[in-house]
């Protein structure tokens, strides 16, 4: 592939460093952080409740639930997000005195997406005093007005981006409604559930609640599984959750999660002690997602509320065996549609806009991760497909930075009324359903939707690279350094390199990596791998260029510095 690498701005800086600290110091600057409080900010540099819309009014309702001991029926997502802020609510208002907290994630298969008026009728069956919603509902009017119906207020906590008709909930606290001030609108759902618990804990405090035989929680304990949901939902680590998970990723490595989370680093074979963002977001969230892809999210909730390491560990171990089945899956369905994209006789110069591919007998919980890996082939927004079984289609989308999802698909809605029956979403990820019988419209007006957002330009991969890193500095302190200095995420990226090195040897490994020994312009020699780029084994010969992240390699309890080979070009 060719690289299209852009250094960022202080990448000299990167190249003149001598010691590790240097090297960090100027990776921040490429990040736009340079004071050192901004470097690893405390929980006081938190953006207050406060300014969040509708806060003021939550509370009210929950406290008053909490007071007079009514039951509180949280309804969540069924994603790793949704997952962990169910949790966060039961364990946070059980904490704060709340006598009967329960909950309940929608099957995908049995409702979909969000509060629906179906999943409302069903809640209704355990006679909650109040219904609320955990990361959806911002979009579920109809829901609203069939609890309204029943006698039951919702009280709505979500992230994702409203329609023009709120909801008539009893009150919304949501970042991205309309007329809400609060700087960071990158809030996940637990985020903000996170949130509104803070807040339920100030007026409670303010009103006598706590007293020694209620004593007041410290609701930071709970903040392993902020990070952890923050993290899965690939939510841009702007300063406000850098902060959050940072701190959830302190307590973590302190052995201060509760025992799902550290089930689930066992079984996933990571060292909690060394925990970073990308443990969490490549090794337990999949675990945890699982469940609502394959089966139901209740497995995974049921991890993250108990206290029994020894359930833990059973319920670690049950979510290990779906995503072991969830990878089998999405083998055969990337097989499927490798199949349908090359019946399009695709060529770089010539690539659609966007793509939209539906499989006959795809899998609806895998559909979102189709949807990302052909991204990150063809550099184009995809939405994959599935029958439901009652005559539609449910979609799943992934974005490039270039084009909002959300957007694109709220403009096919608005050009066809009624052509899209539901949809919800952000930025970089979207769900919908439609009619079987309109998926053909739906892809022509999505194409024309997101070509008009892409302008004459096609969009190319761009790496950002901060610059060359200094033979020196190639070392198992720098890796270490980095491997555990701020979280690297979304928006704020992990570091990556890039250099020209001669290629020692080259073969492929467990069928898809490319494993390399290079050494620098110095004559020093270092071990690569290129995940998933087998396919550039033709490139791996003389001279090459790599963009690289440097990692750390524990090979029998040896640990030494490895270049994670992001792409290679021969020179």
């Amino acid at each position: 592939m060719i690289m299209h690498i852009r250094r960022l701005p202080h990448h000299a800086a990167v190249a003149a460093a001598t010691t590790s600290s240097a090297l960090l110091n100027a990776v921040y600057a490429n990040r736009g952080v340079t004071a050192d409080t901004e470097v690893t900010p405390g929980l006081a540099a938190l953006e207050p409740a406060q300014q969040l819309r509708g806060v003021d009014a939550a509370v009210s309702l929950l406290e008053q639930q909490v007071r007079a001991g009514g039951h509180i029926l949280i309804i969540g997502d069924y994603d790793a997000d949704g997952a962990t802020g169910s949790a966060l609510a039961v364990r946070g208002l059980r904490a704060l005195g709340a006598a009967q907290v329960s909950y309940l994630v929608p099957s995908r298969f049995a409702f979909g997406y969000g509060l629906t008026p179906a999943v409302v009728d069903v809640a209704a069956k355990q006679q909650p005093a109040l219904i609320v919603t955990v990361d959806n509902g911002i979009s579920s009017a109809a829901a609203v007005t069939r609890a309204h119906e029943l006698g039951i207020p919702v009280l709505i906590t979500d992230h994702h981006l409203s329609s023009q008709q709120l909801p008539a909930a009893a009150a919304i606290v949501n970042p991205n409604q309309p007329g809400c001030d609060f700087p960071s609108k990158f809030l996940s759902g637990v985020g903000v559930m996170f949130y509104l618990l803070a807040a339920l804990r100030s007026r409670l405090r303010e009103t006598g609640w706590f007293t020694a035989k209620r004593p007041e929680p410290n609701l930071t304990d709970f903040l392993d599984l902020v990070a952890l949901g923050t993290v899965a939902d690939v939510v841009p680590l702007d300063r406000n959750n850098r902060i959050l998970v940072e701190q959830g990723l302190r307590r973590i490595r302190a052995g201060r999660a509760c025992p799902g989370v550290l089930a689930l680093f066992q079984i996933a074979g990571r060292e909690v002690k060394r925990a970073n963002a990308a443990d969490l977001g490549f090794f337990i969230a999949p675990r945890l997602n699982a469940a609502g892809r394959l089966e139901e999210m209740s497995l995974g909730v049921e991890c993250l509320l108990t206290d029994d390491p020894a359930r833990a560990q059973v319920f670690a171990q049950d979510l290990d065996q779906l995503n072991r089945r969830r990878h089998t899956i999405e083998s055969e369905m990337k097989q499927q549609a490798d199949v349908l994209l090359a019946a399009l006789n695709l060529h770089q110069t010539t690539l659609p806009p966007a793509f939209c591919l539906y499989g006959d007998d795809w899998h609806q919980g895998v559909l979102g991760i189709i949807a990302a890996r052909i991204r990150e082939r063809y550099h184009r927004p995809v939405i994959a497909f599935a029958d439901s079984g009652d005559g539609r289609l449910r979609g799943s989308g992934r974005s490039i930075d270039a084009v909002h999802l959300r957007d694109a698909v709220a403009q096919v809605a608005q050009d066809a009324p009624g052509l899209v029956e539901h949809f919800g979403g952000h930025a970089m990820a979207a769900g919908l359903t439609l009619r079987i019988e309109d998926f053909l419209q739906f892809k022509a007006l999505f194409h024309s939707a997101v070509a008009a957002q892409l302008g004459a330009i096609a969009p190319e991969p761009e790496i950002l690279s901060d610059g060359a890193l200094p033979p020196q500095l190639l070392t198992l302190e720098t890796a270490e350094l980095l491997h555990l200095a701020q979280p690297w995420g979304r928006n704020f990226p992990t570091p990556c390199f890039d250099d020209c090195f001669e290629i020692a040897q080259a073969r492929i490994v467990g069928e898809r990596h490319l494993k390399l020994r290079v050494t620098t312009a110095a004559g020093q020699p270092i071990d690569a791998i290129g995940f998933n780029l087998a396919e550039d084994l033709p490139l791996a010969v003389g001279r090459v260029q790599l963009a690289y992240q440097i990692g750390v390699n524990d090979y029998r309890g040896v640990r030494s510095p490895q270049l994670l080979v992001q792409a290679i070009q021969s020179i």
